[in-house]
């Protein structure tokens, strides 16, 4: 089944465009995991439990896991077969690969066949030919980078390009790449006007937004540009509103309750904005 197909289905059943980040950090974990034998695997399987019911997939960035060393990407791999095998969520990695033909072949083949990830975060910048080996795994999702939520973004991605602003340009690009329907945009919700922008360049493309909560982008505003006609196609990241929302002995059941309330947000905002 095409990842597209596959986002819509576990969306359906969550009813939930909640995405999950695990960006755990060694100095905020909760003194409740610091004794186990992998402090972060044990923070990383308490959020994934308590928050699994809420959420519709989860994102777990490398470089949390990389800084670690071995050990790091171990608890990654586990941590993503432990989302499986608890969860139907879908596990997007963020590492915004993209490199040449062979080394692109080995990323792939690291990201989604040795850790188990679902899908990925890419990088456009070198061109289609270093992210074929992502995009011919139809199964697989490709969430490219589009209009990022970074203070610096607009410094190369609102660069005109034939009198457009390049990130239109790459969610046009990206849409003629979607030839297997698991191609998506990632688009930060601290610009809700450019969000809105790509989903009317493409209508039918899931869209991942990060930015909401510590970056500061506005929940609502975010829903409205970026749901597709239906209502979905639509991945709303928070990482540190829910993974810190306590640093007690009641973290687990915190996270719980901000992941909750963040998506029974995220539903009122499309049953009172959406045409459905």
């Amino acid at each position: 089944m095409p990842f597209q197909e596959l986002l819509d289905e576990r969306i359906a059943q969550a009813d939930s465009l909640l995405c999950v980040g695990l960006d755990p950090q060694p100095e905020w974990l909760p003194a409740a995991v610091r004794q186990a034998e992998d402090p972060i695997l044990a923070f990383n399987r308490a959020i994934v439990e308590a928050t699994a019911p809420w959420a519709c997939a989860f994102k777990p960035n490398i470089a949390f896991y990389e800084a670690l060393g071995p050990a790091g990407l171990e608890t990654l791999r586990r941590t993503i077969a432990l989302i499986h095998e608890r969860s139907a969520a879908l596990v997007i990695v963020d590492a915004k690969r993209a490199d040449i033909g062979n080394t692109s072949e080995a990323y792939a083949r690291a990201i989604f066949d040795l850790l188990g990830g679902d899908a990925v975060t890419l990088n456009p910048y070198l061109g289609r030919d270093a992210l074929e080996p992502f995009l011919k795994r139809p199964e697989r999702g490709c969430f490219i980078l589009c209009r990022t939520s970074n203070p610096g973004a607009g410094e190369f991605q609102d660069l005109p390009v034939g009198g457009r602003p390049l990130y239109q340009v790459v969610a046009e690009r990206v849409r003629q790449w979607d030839e297997h329907g698991n191609c998506g945009l990632v688009v930060g919700a601290t610009c809700p006007e450019e969000l809105a922008q790509v989903r009317r360049l493409c209508p039918q493309m899931p869209l991942l937004v990060p930015g909401v909560g510590a970056q500061q982008g506005d929940l609502a505003q975010a829903v409205r540009a970026g749901v597709d006609a239906r209502g979905g196609r639509l991945l709303i990241n928070a990482a540190r509103a829910i993974l810190y929302a306590s640093t007690g002995a009641d973290f687990a059941e915190a996270a719980a309750r901000a992941a909750q309330e963040l998506r029974a947000a995220i539903n009122q905002v499309i049953r009172s904005h959406c045409k459905l």
